[in-house]
């Protein structure tokens, strides 16, 4: 056995369950020692694949397989890799598993592995987290996204950034140490311009990140409306698939059917709920419970009305179509979409009208009429624009680059004002570096590092 403060990790790291092959990754100084133990032809060359017999302590055949030694620092952890690829069954992974912890390895911490790469400066902490992204990734748009940040694309963003902060605070840490040289129009207005670009790329590289954030997380829109007005056929016909009981009982729905669609790559999760109305049933009335619960915490409602209704009234208020009951407060500072249904019943021609501040949609479910309007104004009330190439972000980062922004607006205001406060101004700008670095890890804390990988799996 080999002694244990080498800190050799090893992991399973393919998924759980029963597959064609199995991968076990060992990483750290002992993982080739380790290997030679186990493998029947033990001569291990860089980057080239072996298949060979995985042995026992007796020397009995365990399994056959391909072993790959990858030898640092040419390899994702930046130390000593080997990877030993077994038949993918859970009873042969596991009896693998515990030979190499018996020759002196240790079960891998939840994302050690891609913590270790970051701390050989293989990854930086955003292509870190864009992994994790990568494999949880329900539509393609968003597995794209996060390879662009796996190949540093956001990284490169941020930096660029960062290099033009440096350079800004680099002219005004110069004004600070050296205040008896005099700084003329032309040299004050240069530095001011350049506050001016950083903030306005700053602002582009934030809206990229928020795209990037809705690809990563989805939102969740619920359908509400009052019994019949079609909102089970309208889950039904996003879904292309009949995920709702459709019926012309008023109260068909009594619970809330969820179901998840992709529209141009934004992930939406919708709800299909109970018709809101009064009623003296009582699992009616929890059903309608539990439509309110569901809206109260979504990202947008799409709110669903009889045409017949909506002509026979001249008040577009939403209120107007719910029951006393439904306090006004759930609406407030919610993205709504007021779906007006069943307009080839009432010779109304497909069309989005914005009144009041209120975004209204002409459409029938049943004819397919006005449901590409409605999709495009979904992806419009929520800030998704498919036709920019983004990355994947995270909601530190999002609000790193948000405080970011704030920080060099203050920078800007500070040096607008007729006397300028340098020092405060050199916070501002020392406040915003910080920032930036933490997004990439360049400035961090073991409190963050431990949060961000231990949302990894063990083999990762």
């Amino acid at each position: 056995m080999l002694p244990i403060d080498l800190d050799t990790i090893v992991g399973i790291a393919t998924p759980p369950g029963i597959g064609g092959v199995g991968i076990i990754r060992i990483s750290g100084e002992a993982s080739q020692l380790i290997a030679k133990q186990i493998l029947k032809k033990p001569c291990l060359i860089p980057n080239q694949a072996v298949y060979t017999d995985f042995l026992s302590e007796n020397h009995e055949v365990l399994d056959s397989g391909i072993a790959i030694f990858f030898k640092s620092p040419n390899s994702f952890t930046g130390e000593d890799v080997v990877e030993l690829q077994a038949h993918g069954g859970p009873i042969i992974l596991d009896i693998l598993l515990r030979r190499v912890i018996n020759l002196g390895s240790r079960i891998a911490e939840p994302g050690e592995f891609s913590r270790r790469a970051f701390l050989s400066n293989k990854i930086d902490l955003v292509q870190a987290e864009s992994i994790i992204s990568l494999i949880h990734a329900q539509t393609e748009q968003a597995a794209m996204a996060a390879v662009k940040s796996l190949q540093g694309e956001f990284s490169k963003q941020i930096n660029l950034l960062l290099q033009d902060l440096i350079t800004i605070r680099m002219h005004i840490e110069a004004i600070i140490d050296f205040p008896e040289d005099d700084l003329d129009a032309l040299s004050i207005n240069n530095i001011q311009s350049k506050i001016i670009i950083l903030k306005k790329n700053i602002k582009t590289v934030l809206q990229q990140a928020r795209q990037g954030g809705l690809l990563v997380r989805g939102i969740k829109a619920v359908i509400l409306g009052k019994p019949n007005v079609g909102k089970s056929s309208l889950l039904n016909l996003l879904s292309e698939e009949e995920r709702a009981i459709v019926t012309n009982i008023p109260g068909t729905t009594r619970d809330v059917v969820f179901n998840k669609i992709s529209i141009d790559g934004l992930l939406i999760e919708f709800a299909d709920t109970a018709g809101i109305r009064e009623t003296e049933d009582l699992v009616e009335k929890l059903g309608i419970q539990r439509a309110i619960k569901e809206a109260a915490i979504a990202d947008l409602i799409i709110l669903m009305i009889d045409a017949k209704e909506f002509i026979a009234t001249n008040n577009i208020s939403i209120k107007h179509f719910l029951p006393e009951t439904v306090n006004e407060d759930l609406f407030i500072n919610k993205k709504i979409i007021l779906l007006i249904n069943k307009i080839d019943l009432n010779d109304i021609n497909p069309e989005i009208i914005i009144k009041d501040n209120l975004t209204i949609v002409f459409g029938s479910v049943k004819s397919n009429l006005g449901i590409n309007l409605l999709k495009q104004q979904i992806k419009k009330s929520i800030g998704f624009d498919d036709s920019q190439a983004v990355f994947t972000a995270k909601t530190r980062h999002i609000q790193a680059l948000e405080k970011v922004h704030s920080n060099v607006r203050c920078a800007e205001q500070i040096f607008s004002a007729s006397c300028k406060t340098w020092d405060f101004l050199a916070e501002e700008l020392r406040l915003a570096q910080e920032c930036l670095s933490q997004i990439t890890g360049v400035f961090t804390n073991e409190d963050l590092l431990s949060k961000i990988f231990s949302e990894f799996c063990i083999g990762k």
